[in-house]
């Protein structure tokens, strides 16, 4: 996964015996996605490098499509996040909502998602009602969404609302569905959408905002179960239902005098939360869902995923995956097929509601973004 360090890496680092002379400041020439700190660890690493290196070059070329978002607030370029420390805990600021409510885990200075064990479902998302989702739509969807313009539009949010950085969960989640072609309405007789949702990490700190799903799918109950080793111990096999949205900073809005109704055909959402790896906790869990989600997954890089992925295949169940940036997509992709000896069902492809920060990476200059790349299988 990406790391959050602000400085780089050299790319030959534990590959040679002789150790890095400083920093990684020489990159590079054709593809600049890679870095070193000396041209003798350069040509040690060119054996490895050459390998990937037209590869990279091809998704650097990528980095200015990634960056292109609708909004109108200040959004840092991956080069920009290596140069200078601490963007995102500016960024908070300028809203007022560093370490508060629903963002507290969006910078380094957050708490560890590990040793968090009050998982709130009522943390607040601290701006003006104008700014955020806390109330219904005021109408519903007359075509899927398609883009975080046409979200914003739809909820009447000012495109100088920071919300889609925690909305990327949700609106991923829809996208995974829209692409997987699920109807969510015909799901079964009980009108339940079931999803296993693996590797929540900061998510887990963030759970109020999956309340966006009820408006995205009215009159549908959506039952999500989050497995993943961060859940903490203590939440192990615990249920949370979800029924309003996210309260705004407003004492005197509607958000906050909300009450379900016990309409048979309102949305609701109920969460359930298995500590430890999918493929040892699936027997654990209550039923075979219709989607499984692996956000921001990382496939290639954590050897648990090899018997999950091999289950997945024998259980025969639609799954996506996200990650930060092509290079893992691609590498990903590559472990999949090799696993299930087949391609990917859904290609790699942009996910148009990838969050719109950028992520640091200390090993590749590449455009990393929280769920910037969805693909299937």
């Amino acid at each position: 996964m990406s790391s959050l360090s602000t400085a780089m890496e050299c790319a030959a680092k534990g590959l040679v015996a002789e150790p890095c002379a400083g920093g990684a400041h020489r990159r590079c020439g054709s593809c600049g996605a890679v870095a070193y700190c000396s041209r003798a660890h350069q040509f040690i690493h060119w054996t490895l490098h050459k390998e990937e290196c037209a590869r990279l070059a091809t998704q650097m070329s990528h980095i200015d499509v990634l960056s292109q978002f609708p909004f109108v607030f200040s959004i840092e370029s991956p080069a920009l996040n290596h140069a200078i420390p601490n963007t995102r805990c500016f960024f908070l600021e300028s809203f007022k909502v560093h370490l508060k409510g629903l963002w507290k885990s969006e910078c380094r200075c957050g708490p560890e998602i590990s040793s968090v064990k009050d998982l709130s479902i009522t943390a607040e998302w601290n701006m003006e009602s104008s700014l955020c989702p806390c109330t219904e739509p005021g109408n519903s969807l007359s075509a899927p969404l398609a883009s975080w313009e046409e979200y914003y539009r739809w909820r009447s949010l000012p495109l100088h609302s920071p919300a889609a950085v925690l909305l990327h969960w949700p609106l991923t989640l829809y996208h995974c569905l829209q692409l997987s072609r699920i109807q969510a309405s015909r799901c079964d007789a009980n009108d339940t959408l079931r999803i296993h949702y693996l590797g929540p990490e900061k998510e887990l700190l963030q759970l109020p905002v999956f309340a966006e799903l009820l408006a995205l799918f009215p009159g549908v109950h959506l039952c999500i179960e989050l497995v993943g080793p961060t859940v903490p111990r203590s939440r192990d096999g615990e249920v949370l239902n979800i029924s309003s949205y996210a309260h705004c900073s407003a004492e005197s809005c509607c958000c906050r005098s909300f009450a379900a109704s016990e309409d048979v055909n309102c949305s609701a959402l109920t969460l359930k939360l298995w500590k430890g790896v999918y493929h040892e906790r699936y027997s654990d869990m209550d039923s075979n869902p219709h989607l499984i989600v692996a956000p921001n997954a990382g496939l290639a890089a954590y050897p648990t995923w090899l018997p999950t992925i091999e289950m997945i295949r024998k259980i025969g169940i639609p799954a996506m995956f996200t990650d930060f940036c092509e290079e893992a997509a691609h590498l990903a992709s590559c472990c999949i097929s090799s696993i299930t000896g087949q391609p990917l069902r859904v290609p790699i492809q942009v996910n148009p509601f990838r969050q719109p920060i950028a992520e640091n990476n200390s090993a590749l200059y590449i455009p990393c973004y929280s769920n910037c790349f969805i693909f299937g299988m």
